[in-house]
């Protein structure tokens, strides 16, 4: 064998050491687009706002981006570590998905690490962050830019998670060091207290390994807080600070928050018949062993699990049921679609969050389908081509599109090293975009699209698909989310009462069938807290695009 053939082998045992490639086939489906080659920073947090443009952030002190500010002098003369406030980097956009155009935005303090939602009014609500961003909330209006409130947090907020709730208020829980929660904006006088929540000491993995950051939130529809940090879940009853049911650990003695980090959602509510509470259950996918962290420091990379729970919070003894994903994953995205189903994206098959600790780029996403037998519900997808690490995110698009971006395990941008920063926009075609049966939504009642709970409502749609009955039809409402970490904060699907619908017949042109459904608004603010919600209309499994809707608290 030659040195020549040596090292080319050499190469290829390295290359697929390092990267988790999935065997293609041409029936796998869905689809990827790349958007844009750079947007100039790495995707760490990305928030989608009512006018359809998504803003995106990394961190302030990553060293120089990819992206300046005009009419900025000297670029050349700034030191490496400046932060934003003193250099001429920009770290966080505006971009638009339909026109893939880029908007410098200001960033004065650091948000590495920080959370956020979007407020009723449709102001994103950014808090936390590093050092001289650790107390800072941040408010961005559509068409403006950043505003910054240097104390609008009573404590530091480091890799906290946020929910919000029913009377409209943020709820900001844990951080590093942080075993307490505490409610933004500050409005009154119990919104300036802290509240002590032990939950999070008690599943404290190790003081540098927690393994409990960024614990996963979801508001029930009961009107308590689930909290899931580690391996186990409680419910809160935040407004008296009182801990209402503990559930047991989930099975298999893995870790499922940062650094260990899985994913959850809680799936679609139920809306249509209920009088009562609708069934919530919570579903958690991936993670790894507590130690993976320190192993992956030390150079090992334990394997990420396939393991997947789902648990009914609203039953009296609910139980975890058990289920494998395909693909073992780490530090992947759970975004709930409008048809209800689960995409499981980015990530990787073995190690751990943090700086340079994972291998084996996951690049298929996975399709849970929530509503079948539990042999039938995962499937696999088409594979990118750009893996999708540490700092990695995904969100859905009011079009049906999921946008991904981001991943950078590197302490500051590089892009010379085996897994470089990555500045791209991909958007992923879940299968239902490749129907030729996509409905169209024409109108709907309210006129305002303003809801308010248990309101009547009427939404006008169009389909080439004729339905004989209400079978094969919903109407879904969609809250966006913050994501980062993997994890979607805030992201919810309701599936409406719509029990009328009616066939007007074939449009004048001969093309369209014309429907009329007819239904509620959600019932309450605990099962829908007030705000913005994208609406969709769902035929035979293919939603069409979103509209944008307003739940107020009349």
């Amino acid at each position: 064998m030659t040195l020549q053939t040596k090292t080319s082998t050499l190469l290829i045992l390295l290359l697929l050491s390092t990267f988790h490639y999935s065997i293609v086939v041409a029936n796998q489906a869905g689809k990827w687009k790349l958007l844009k080659k750079s947007i100039g920073i790495s995707a760490m947090h990305m928030a989608l706002m009512p006018n359809n443009k998504i803003i995106v952030f990394d961190r302030t002190n990553f060293g120089p981006s990819n992206l300046t500010k005009k009419n900025c002098p000297n670029i050349n003369s700034l030191q490496p570590q400046q932060d934003s406030s003193s250099s001429c980097y920009v770290h966080s956009v505006e971009f638009d998905p339909s026109k893939r155009t880029v908007r410098p935005l200001t960033i004065l303090t650091d948000t590495w690490c920080s959370s956020g939602a979007l407020s009723n009014d449709g102001v994103l609500i950014q808090s936390g962050g590093y050092q001289r961003g650790e107390r800072v909330v941040r408010y961005f209006t559509q068409n403006t830019d950043w505003v910054e409130d240097p104390n609008g947090l009573v404590t530091p907020r480091w890799y906290a998670s946020n929910q919000v709730l029913n009377d409209g208020k943020i709820i900001v829980v844990g951080g590093r060091y942080q075993f307490s929660y505490e409610f933004i904006p500050k409005k009154t006088d119990s919104d300036l207290k802290l509240y002590d929540l032990s939950f999070l000491k008690e599943t404290r993995y190790l003081d540098n390994v927690p393994n409990n950051l960024y614990p996963f939130l979801h508001l029930s529809p009961d009107g308590s807080l689930f909290i899931f940090a580690n391996d186990r879940g409680i419910l809160l009853d935040y407004g008296s600070n009182k801990i209402l049911r503990r559930f047991s650990a989930m099975p298999g003695g893995v870790s499922r928050n940062y650094p260990s980090t899985g994913s959850s959602a809680m799936l679609p509510l139920d809306l249509n018949g209920n009088v009562g509470i609708p069934k919530a259950v919570i579903l958690i996918c991936g993670g790894t062993s507590p130690d993976s962290n320190l192993k992956a420091v030390a150079g090992e990379f334990i394997p990420a699990t396939k393991s997947c729970g789902r648990l009914t919070i609203t039953e009296v003894n609910p139980k975890w049921e058990m289920e494998e994903m395909p693909i073992g994953r780490v530090m992947g995205d759970m975004i709930l679609l409008p048809t209800g189903d689960v995409l499981i994206i980015n990530g990787a098959g073995k190690g751990t969050a943090g700086w340079d600790s994972a291998r084996d780029p996951v690049l298929n996403p996975v399709l849970y389908r929530p509503g079948n037998e539990p042999e039938t519900r995962f499937e696999t997808l088409a594979p990118t081509t750009i893996p999708r690490l540490y700092h990695s995110t995904a969100h859905l698009l009011s079009d049906g599109r999921v946008l991904v971006g981001g991943s950078n395990p590197n302490r500051s941008y590089n892009f010379s090293t085996l897994f470089p920063t990555e500045l791209s926009l991909e958007a992923f075609y879940p299968p239902y975009l490749s129907s030729p049966n996509r409905p169209l939504i024409t109108s709907m009642k309210p006129v305002k699209k303003e809801m308010s709970y248990n309101q009547t409502i009427s939404v006008h749609f169009r389909s080439n698909y004729e339905v004989n009955g209400e079978k094969g039809i919903s109407v879904n409402l969609v809250a966006p989310s913050f994501t980062t970490h993997s994890f979607a904060m805030n992201q919810r699907v309701l599936v409406l009462d719509m029990r009328e619908l009616e066939n007007k017949g074939k449009s004048n042109k001969g093309k369209w069938y014309e429907y009329v459904s007819d239904g509620h608004a959600p019932s309450s603010a605990a099962v829908a807290p007030p705000g913005y919600y994208m609406l969709f209309v769902v035929v035979d499994g293919v939603p069409s695009r979103g509209m944008w809707v307003r739940i107020v608290n009349e």
